[in-house]
């Protein structure tokens, strides 16, 4: 359910963390509590001849700018939505020669927008880009060496007969960027695709354990039904019911890492120390290091060895996965956790990766029975660490939905499928890609389960010969890359 738009949210001063958003009603669980359209957007460099650089979303067939010859639309209705924004940009690309990096048209971007609207409060935004964070100033040698090669790269693109801006403005707006920067997703919400400066999003606060989903909608631009175009956006989604007055806070790192882990990653990439409930108080650190108990129960000495064997593995299949040596990726997690199983408890989360893995790569080699069991264990620990509408729940649920269908496992796939189902209704809506292909998938089980429990002979007989006639596959290939994060930092 849509609530509205900024006049249900509200900046406030937040104590020890500056700025942050509250609501001014009440939310339940599903809710759009904003939605906002970017302030600047870009493709990722290495993705820009496969992504719309309107919607973002992944296509076939692409529409190339037929002046700068470096953008690329799903067709004319996405091509003209972008020209505002593209103008300037395709006539100094043609000017400069070559299209310059992600970081630089993005700035660029935003400059042109100064130029066009000035750096003010526009409509429907809380706080204006020159009051956004940058932390310029806590940025290491390494960093200001970066940020000064960015500063330098954008004086030689930027065109003379534009708006010229000082030096110290041009640090802010890049600061900007690396701080604020926001991950956007093709739309399956499967691979990160390009990044974003949406400045309302940016006032909401960081909570391990948060009551706010982040979810990014690619819009709908078909030609065919304009009637129903709607613009490219983020949602902020409630997970839990939300009072007025309650602080509205996001993640923005994925939660399944101990505490110690999330404050280093916070501290490193935003600056700041996270004092939440669940870092303070170390809440599910016991289950994410969990050993095996009883009679059994490992030395201190031998974990210690396991987990150092574990992280080692993991380097190894990094590498072999980046090689496309899946085979070789089988080998090291079947490897891996046969010396875990002795010493791990179920929710550990080096034999949780492990077991993810391990699933997400035999699913791809159509080895499903031994994936199902690998996901159903995966799940199983995933429920007892994740908050219970957590998206990144919701994907690793419906992934091991599918698995255990085309393993033949209907009842168990169809259980998983439903369970997805309800969880991504809550972070992604009834109207998101993958939520509707989960409600294909939730009727098309159901009805195979009705046959199943009918006649489960002839369930499988039905089974077999579609299997003949019809190869299949469970996913797209493996990528190496972890699911797209809420703020994109530059590597």
């Amino acid at each position: 359910m849509t609530k509205g738009g900024m006049e249900s949210v509200e900046v406030f001063t937040s104590e020890g963390k500056g700025r942050g958003l509250k609501a001014r009603e009440e939310f339940l669980p599903g809710d759009v509590i904003f939605a906002e359209p970017a302030y600047a957007a870009v493709v990722f460099d290495s993705l820009t001849h496969v992504i719309c650089h309107t919607c973002f979303k992944r296509q076939e067939r692409l529409h190339r700018c037929g002046q700068c010859k470096f953008a690329y639309y799903c067709d004319r209705t996405c091509q003209r939505a972008a020209w505002l924004n593209h103008k300037n940009e395709c006539s100094a690309i043609k000017k400069h020669g070559k299209a310059p990096t992600e970081n630089i048209r993005l700035a660029a971007r935003i400059m042109w927008k100064i130029e066009r609207e000035g750096s003010g409060l526009g409509e429907g935004c809380l706080v204006s880009i020159d009051d956004l964070q940058n932390h310029v100033d806590s940025l290491g040698e390494e960093e200001k060496k970066e940020l000064r090669a960015d500063v330098e790269s954008f004086l030689e693109f930027w065109p003379p007969q534009s708006q010229q801006f000082g030096m110290q403005y041009i640090s802010h707006i890049f600061g900007v960027i690396s701080c604020n920067g926001f991950t956007l997703s093709d739309q399956r919400g499967l691979q990160a695709v390009g990044v974003g400066i949406f400045p309302n999003l940016c006032q909401a606060n960081h909570d391990c354990w948060p009551n706010c989903t982040v979810i990014f909608n690619n819009g709908n631009h078909e030609a065919v039904r304009s009637m129903f175009h709607t613009q490219m956006r983020i949602e902020l989604r409630a997970l839990s019911k939300i009072s007025p007055g309650d602080e509205l806070t996001v993640s923005y790192v994925d939660f399944l890492n101990v505490s110690e882990e999330r404050r280093k990653q916070l501290k490193k990439q935003y600056y700041f120390d996270c004092t939440c409930e669940h870092c303070k108080k170390h809440i599910k650190d016991d289950l994410m290091l969990a050993v095996k108990e009883g009679e059994s129960k490992p030395s201190a000495e031998t974990v210690k060895e396991v987990i150092q064997f574990s992280k080692d593995t993991l380097e190894k299949i990094n590498k072999a996965r980046m090689e496309g040596l899946y085979h070789e990726v089988v080998k090291l997690c079947r490897e891996c956790l046969k010396k875990q199983e002795p010493v791990l408890g179920d929710t550990n989360i080096y034999l949780l990766r492990i077991l993810s893995i391990a699933s997400e790569v035999l699913s791809y080699l159509q080895m499903f029975e031994e994936a199902a069991d690998y996901a159903k264990r995966m799940v199983d620990g995933y429920l007892k660490i994740y908050h219970p509408n957590n998206a990144q729940l919701g994907m690793a649920v419906m992934r091991a939905g599918v698995t255990h269908w085309h393993a033949g496992l209907i009842e168990a796939g169809h259980g998983l499928i439903c369970k997805a189902y309800a969880i991504l209704l809550i972070t992604h809506g009834p109207s998101h890609p993958i939520t509707k292909d989960l409600e294909v998938m939730r009727v098309q089980t159901e009805m195979e389960l009705r046959m199943f429990q009918q006649n489960e002979y002839m369930y499988y007989k039905m089974r077999e010969a579609a299997l003949k006639n019809q190869k299949i596959q469970v996913m797209p290939e493996p990528s190496n890359e972890a699911s797209p994060s809420l703020f994109h930092k530059k590597e």
